[in-house]
């Protein structure tokens, strides 16, 4: 079998497992936001944190729950590195630096997973499953109350109430993250992955030493790190490495988890604002930009330009062999179009254009299908600005699932957009501007310069995936790049909230002969073209200057 239909039958059977898992997953979690039913687990949770979980709450009051509990849990996550070196499990490390103990607080509160550090050499047993694996769930649960609320917003009237951020956390949490990833876990123990809490032991003899290893609880963080699209490896190599990711199998079924609620919260948006075709509409919108994504990246992996890519069939340099390039470019696709960050391949090593299509998966906004509940809310914003775009064209006040899109919705939207480029480029132009954050280059020309964009491209999306040569564990880099993800996380967060309950409490509109019909083709297209528009104006002379250059003078 050659390797190109290898690829193709890997990304078929893929979207035949997720379009089995769309119906009763979208289905079930909708069950779940709209119960008013608290299991006593969760009614424990509530009692021990002082919450109310039947009271509604409006946008303000459910955006301080986010804030409030995000800065908890970056306060708690920064002291818990801090003290590590006293912690029982620490495996010998040491006290994380005060920098990088900040820009890995920041990094997993925000669903983003950057990693400036070598996850063996430097993270013990406790930091590792009581610090990193907890933000893993409650990250991703958090990403996943906003989109509800929005959904919310979009699916009431008359009113300004978007639920209870508190029963919104721990039901995601309780009744949708820890339910799939116990069987995710087993599944991945069943692979090979390991699932211990063994101590340093040494292995092996290499060239006339010996090389350590660290045990570890791998397969139920690494099931979480690709289900809530988080992206932290136990290991520095990521999904690359044997403990995390053993087998083609394994690949394929990490995969599918990165995808899979992200896909299924359409479903989910479908069924709460009562009209599934909605739902099927921003389904294929994000259908077709990943298909397309993983399309061109395999083209560009697998095309033979010289005699050493002949060789190895395809650009191999980078790439694990157990893979090949088709599983490790639908990965990579998988990861850079959702927030996941996790790696089974080295993004760096990859053609020009190939990292050009990893950038603008991420410049896209992580929408495609993007992020555990971030995605949603994400195509949601960009499909608001597509229906105003049509309203402009034929003269008429844009609507949208029966509510009119005003000039108070459009600025709300239209500050969500503009925030996330903002951080990028300004912190990549200071970062190329001063004469210290250059030293961390490790490439010169245009691949140094996608290095460094890559990276703050990375943090300020939420994504966490790296590109590899920058040596990013400096202050400067640890400190902009935490600042980054930060802001880019909830400061979108707060025109998510506040364009939901300004849509909650409008009146509906009654359709007319003259409403445009937002659960058609024409209107996916119309979707697709402005969502890539958008994106192309705002990052095109900055990745001119970077993979474009590149790609071009190979």
């Amino acid at each position: 079998m050659s390797p190109v239909l290898a690829g193709v039958l890997q990304l078929l059977a893929l979207m035949a497992a997720l379009a089995l898992a769309y119906h009763p997953l979208g289905d079930y979690m909708a069950r779940v936001y709209s119960s008013e039913k608290h299991y006593k687990p969760e009614k424990w949770i509530y009692k021990a944190i002082g919450a109310n979980p039947s009271a509604e709450m409006r946008w303000p009051a459910y955006l301080r729950g986010v804030l409030a509990f995000s800065a908890v849990s970056v306060l708690f996550l920064y002291a818990l590195q801090r003290a590590q070196g006293i912690l029982p499990g620490s495996l010998g490390f040491a006290a994380i630096d005060p920098d990088q103990a900040f820009n890995t607080a920041a990094s997993f509160v925000a669903n983003t997973n950057w990693q400036s550090y070598y996850g063996e050499q430097a993270m013990g047993h406790v930091v590792q499953t009581g610090g990193l694996a907890v933000q893993n769930f409650v990250s991703a649960a958090v990403g996943m109350a906003v989109a509800v609320a929005l959904v919310r917003g979009f699916a009431r009237s008359r009113t300004g109430e978007l639920g209870n951020f508190w029963a919104d956390l721990v039901r995601g949490t309780v009744r949708i993250l820890l339910p799939i990833s116990v069987i995710g876990a087993i599944v991945l123990v069943a692979c090979g992955a390991i699932q211990n809490f063994a101590g340093i032991h040494e292995v092996g003899q290499f060239l006339g030493g010996t090389q350590q290893w660290n045990g570890g609880a791998v397969a139920s963080q690494e099931v979480i790190k690709e289900l809530g699209t988080n992206g932290g490896g136990y290991f520095n190599a990521n999904s690359a490495h044997p403990f995390e990711n053993p087998s083609p199998f394994s690949n394929l079924f990490e995969i599918f988890l990165i995808l899979l609620i992200p896909f299924a919260m359409t479903r989910t948006f479908g069924r709460m604002v009562g009209n599934l075709r909605q739902g099927y509409a921003i389904l294929a919108t994000m259908g077709v930009i990943w298909v397309g994504f993983t399309a061109l990246m395999m083209w560009t992996e697998f095309a033979h330009h010289g005699p050493a890519l002949q060789a190895a069939g395809g650009a191999m340099e980078g790439k694990e062999t157990r893979f090949g390039i088709g599983a490790s470019a639908i990965f990579s696709v998988a990861t850079t179009l959702t927030s996941t960050g996790a790696v089974n391949s080295f993004h760096s090593s990859y053609t020009g254009l190939g990292g050009g299509i990893q950038l603008l998966g991420m410049q896209l906004g992580e929408i495609a299908p993007g992020g555990v509940g971030s995605g949603l809310y994400g195509m949601l914003i960009m499909a608001i600005i597509a229906v105003f775009i049509a309203g402009l064209m034929v003269g008429r006040t844009p609507e949208y699932l029966g509510k009119k899109i005003s000039t108070r919705e459009i600025k709300l939207a239209a500050c969500y957009i503009l925030i996330t480029p903002a951080l990028v480029l300004c912190f990549t132009a200071a970062a190329m501007a001063l004469p210290t954050p250059g030293n961390s280059m490790a490439n010169p020309g245009a691949h140094g310069f996608s290095e460094v964009l890559y990276a703050y491209t990375s943090g300020a999306n939420n994504n966490g995936s790296a590109f590899a040569g920058l040596n990013a564990d400096t202050q400067w880099f640890n400190s902009t790049i935490g600042i980054a993800m930060l802001l880019g996380r909830f400061l979108p967060m707060v025109f998510v909230l506040a364009l939901a309950g300004s849509l909650a409490a409008q009146k509906p509109v009654p359709e007319t002969a003259g409403t445009l019909r937002t659960d058609k083709p024409l209107y996916a297209g119309l979707l697709v073209g402005t969502i890539l528009i958008i994106t192309g104006l705002t990052y095109f002379p900055a990745l001119a200057l970077g993979p474009l250059a590149e790609g071009l003078a190979s």
